[in-house]
């Protein structure tokens, strides 16, 4: 019977029917999960506050509207073909904006940046450059910003790499399963900006970003981390509830990660007890952070990152729908 719901491919937004047809317990949990999310203490806010304007995959365009802010963060695919062309235009419109600092990574559809896939442009494209301008471009580097006069820094690490999705002329590609990530971000960075998610956050449910790089957040445990690449992972249900928003608490709590990572099926997801255990456990655990949060006063004692799904491009239409995202830390 799903397989009347299928999507047309694994980039695109499954519907909240074939969502519950394959994945009946893991919806159930990640509903839980994130309602108790938002019941939860917000992180705490230093002060003077930051304002991070979180941007990516505009494929050539130019969003009419960016909000104000202290750093503007592009999580790459500035452009469709890559070319340096293409690129300056979208380095152009950037450094045009009025934020004290802007930082760009690259993502998989900028090929010139790549050497690999740089070669499969044209002689002339290849021998041309680029120019940042005031921009601070990251690839697989660190920047220490300062703000507000110096009272606040911030470091902030950035890759591009993403697990293979097309041909050669997709720039940063490893193969999928491959670790391009263990020991690769300094473990002192407060920002991290990827052009993949982490598996399973603001994710689609077919689980398109890298288990590699959810791993090294949880090492890392950045307090803000900013990506792209799934245009689709603002657009399923579950997508379109968190609007490209999600606070991971390092408390201890339940790994929900290990619970999605369990099979598919109707019948399985309904009669193995696991899938329940997990689902009891997501809301033991929500209930007490909230008790010891809001009632015992333990607000402001969890640390957190808080996970931004970028892209501005909604789906493969090619318009710039997705607002930018606003967030202060």
């Amino acid at each position: 019977m799903a397989s009347f719901f299928v999507p047309a491919n694994i980039f695109d937004p499954p519907s909240l029917i074939y969502t519950s047809l394959t994945q009946p317990t893991k919806l159930l949990i990640s509903l839980a999960d994130y309602a108790f999310s938002l019941l939860r203490a917000p992180p705490v806010l230093e002060s003077p506050s930051i304002r991070v304007v979180c941007i990516s995959d505009t494929h050539d365009l130019k969003a009419s509207e960016i909000p104000d802010g202290d750093l503007l963060i592009h999580a790459g695919d500035l452009t469709n073909a890559g070319t340096p062309a293409d690129i300056q235009a979208q380095i152009d419109w950037l450094d045009g904006l009025p934020h004290q600092h802007k930082v760009a990574i690259a993502g998989n559809h900028d090929t010139w940046l790549d050497p690999r896939s740089r070669q499969t442009l044209s002689v002339t494209e290849k021998k041309e450059k680029v120019d940042w301008k005031g921009i601070w471009y990251l690839q697989h580097s660190s920047a220490t910003l300062s703000f507000h006069n110096g009272a606040r820094e911030l470091r902030l690490y950035g890759a591009p790499q993403i697990p293979a999705c097309g041909g050669p002329e997709h720039a940063f590609q490893y193969p999928r399963g491959t670790d391009a990530w263990s020991e690769t971000v300094p473990r002192d960075t407060d920002v991290l900006v990827t052009h993949t998610p982490p598996k399973y956050h603001l994710d689609l449910p077919a689980a398109l970003g890298c288990e590699h790089l959810l791993n090294e957040v949880y090492k890392v445990r950045p307090r803000l981390h900013v990506f792209g690449h799934i245009h689709a992972g603002k657009s399923d249900f579950m997508g379109r509830l968190k609007a490209g928003k999600e606070i991971i608490r390092w408390d201890g709590g339940p790994s929900i990660e290990k619970m999605l990572r369990r099979p598919n099926g109707l019948i399985r997801g309904l009669v193995d007890p696991r899938y329940w255990f997990d689902l009891a456990s997501v809301v033991w655990h929500g209930i007490a952070a909230i008790v010891w949060e809001r009632v015992w006063g333990g607000a402001g004692t969890v640390d957190a990152t808080t996970m931004i799904l970028a892209s501005l491009m909604y789906c493969d239409s090619g318009k710039l729908l997705n607002p930018p995202q606003v967030v202060d830390i």
